[in-house]
């Protein structure tokens, strides 16, 4: 049977049609829809992790146990696991061990623009690249034979083209793949300096195997047509570079990239007048190709920034110009991001904005938005986590620099769980006074409201314990009269902990609780409430769009008004309104 499907879906689906048993991630654009598809298929177990380094340690685990096992998560994420992964990298498997790392140039959701194809060779694993869909599905099954055959971990690179797009794939039957025999193998299995260094010399060995099977395998294939021109290509960059130049030009496509075919890619070079590397962000194959000393061009003409498209690859090598197929009188408006209508958020950053000499440390996730005007209350976001800890390390400069200046740390429930807890016991342990604000809305919102271990439920829907924060808190050291949980729908009650906090000179935790606007339930809960203006109370002095909520406007007479459309009556504007000019109804 056919079926289109995006590459997520296609990942997913070749993980079950090989065997794969179990599966751990945490979600992060452009990776999430893996697991989220994988964990409808029966007979597996797969989990939503509190952090990639976990997920990755989790498949390793069942990789040791005998399972085929995968790991997913968006490029940053192997930052967090790439501790595991180096060390399982000499360790190798039982059951055969993918990882996926999505990849997101562009950065249409990422706080940088790193291209993982680097980890291969610094890691010392295998890499390989699907150019969409049907790849996707094929290659990751063949993923799981080089794993079990080379004995090692495999990388397997998309990118959020390649995990979004769809195409057709030719659904196939599971191949049942028994959990292999676990044998205590201590010189394999555990890493300590005198097994480790024998194992090197093993990986070494690994690659030189590697290194030939790349020049043989199917996954890195010559497409000769024109030899005027040669293209050395791979991922959905090498779709682009058919759109462009068709069989005007031959191809060396590489889905199995590291370690690199010296073999294939010399004799390709050969047989071509001039060679071109198309690639997205780092010069990783023209780099090798130009050690082997073969005459290339790339980065001399292929933007290093950015995603690559058709019209950017033709301008670049032939310097032309697409001319528009279709044009449109309609200019789509500009959309910058925001948060919801009814954020839960909103309260607590706009009791923060009325005090202009606090720092505030941002995190990844919706609460980044707190950046946005006219709210406007983030100074910095660096990675998961570092909100807390980051935080505690501007506090200490300004100390030194001799200034008062107060940290209000901004991070979500699940991103405490991934990786904010070991901040705040940093804070605790060395008497650092931050204020950490942990806004609980009982999902991970920003990346589609996957379950966390706040939430209740598992990935596979299954009643699971709520981890308790407050306890979590408590349990860290903070104490008790140092812990304000507010509902931030209460503007009163929030500011109130806010100047407690303001005026702190210890750790200081502000827990925020209510749901997330968009879940569901919620949104049926509060289908029939809503906030309107009244127009003859309403004195234009715009407090209530100071706090920033989408549904609130001017009209042409400079008064406010709320679409009722959008509104939710979470009564935020209400209690920001000193006239009495906001009034709620609805039940």
């Amino acid at each position: 049977m056919k079926k289109i499907m995006s590459g997520n879906e296609a990942i997913a689906r070749g993980a079950y049609e090989a065997g794969c048993n179990i599966a751990s991630a945490y979600p992060g654009t452009p990776s999430t829809e893996i697991l989220e598809n994988f964990a409808q298929y029966e007979g597996v177990y797969a989990e939503w992790a509190p952090n990639e380094k976990v997920a990755f340690e989790v498949a390793s685990g069942a990789s040791i146990g005998g399972a085929r096992s995968l790991s997913t998560m968006k490029h940053v994420g192997v930052n967090v696991a790439a501790d595991p992964l180096f060390t399982m990298a000499y360790e190798g498997v039982n059951g055969g061990f993918v990882v996926v790392t999505a990849d997101d140039p562009g950065m249409h959701s990422s706080q940088n623009e790193q291209d993982n194809r680097l980890y291969a060779p610094h890691a010392k694993v295998a890499l390989i690249e699907p150019s969409d869909s049907k790849e996707c599905k094929e290659y990751i099954k063949e993923a799981f034979n080089i794993s079990e055959e080379f004995d090692t971990v495999v990388l397997f690179r998309t990118t959020t083209r390649v995990s979004h797009s769809k195409s057709i794939v030719e659904l196939e039957e599971r191949q049942e793949t028994p959990i292999k025999k676990y044998e205590k193998n201590i010189k394999k299995y555990v890493m300590i300096p005198a097994h480790a260094r024998a194992k090197h010399y093993e990986v070494e060995e690994r690659l030189e195997k590697l290194k030939e099977y790349s020049n043989k395998t199917p996954l890195n294939r010559i497409e000769m047509g024109d030899k005027s021109i040669g293209i050395i290509t791979s991922g959905i960059s090498y779709h682009y570079a058919k759109e462009v130049f068709g069989e005007k030009a031959s191809y060396l496509k590489l889905g199995f990239t590291f370690p690199l075919p010296d073999k294939l890619i010399k004799d390709f070079s050969e047989k071509v007048d001039k060679l071109y590397i198309i690639e997205e962000n780092h010069p990783y194959i023209e780099e090798f190709v130009k050690i082997m000393g073969i005459e290339c061009i790339g980065k001399e003409v292929i933007p290093v920034c950015g995603e690559l498209n058709p019209d950017i690859i033709r301008k670049a090598i032939l310097n032309e110009k697409m001319d528009k197929v279709y044009s449109v009188d309609a200019k789509a408006p500009n959309r910058p991001p925001v948060l919801c209508p009814g954020c839960p958020h909103r309260g607590i950053f706009y009791a923060v904005s009325k005090r202009k000499d606090i720092i505030a440390t941002g995190d990844i996730g919706c609460y980044t938005l707190g950046m946005v005007p006219p709210l406007s209350v983030t100074d910095t976001v660096i990675c998961m986590g570092a909100s807390i800890s980051g935080g505690l390390g501007i506090q200490k400069a300004r100390e030194m620099a001799g200034e008062k200046s107060k940290i209000f740390a901004f991070i979500g429930d699940s991103t405490f769980f991934h990786s904010g807890i070991t901040g705040l016991i940093d804070s605790v342990y060395n008497n650092i006074p931050i204020v950490t604000c942990i806004l609980d809305n009982r999902i991970t919102g920003m990346t589609g409201h996957q379950e966390n271990p706040g939430s209740g439920k598992t990935l596979q829907g299954k009643e699971a314990p709520m981890i308790d924060i407050e306890k979590v808190v408590l349990s860290l050291g903070i104490k008790k009269e140092n812990l304000r949980v507010v509902d931030p729908y209460n503007l009163g009650e929030t500011e109130a902990a806010v100047k407690e906090a303001y005026n702190s000179n210890e750790p200081f935790v502000i827990i925020t609780k209510q749901p997330c606007a968009l879940i569901k339930d919620v949104m049926k809960k509060r289908a029939n409430l809503k906030c309107r203006v009244i127009s003859e109370k309403c004195v234009k002095c715009k407090a209530c769009l100071r706090t920033g909520c989408p549904a609130l406007s001017q009209d042409s007479n400079g008064k406010s008004q709320i679409d009722k459309n959008m509104c939710n009556g979470c009564e935020i504007c209400k209690q920001a309104c000193k006239f009495g000019a906001i009034e709620k109804v609805g039940e």
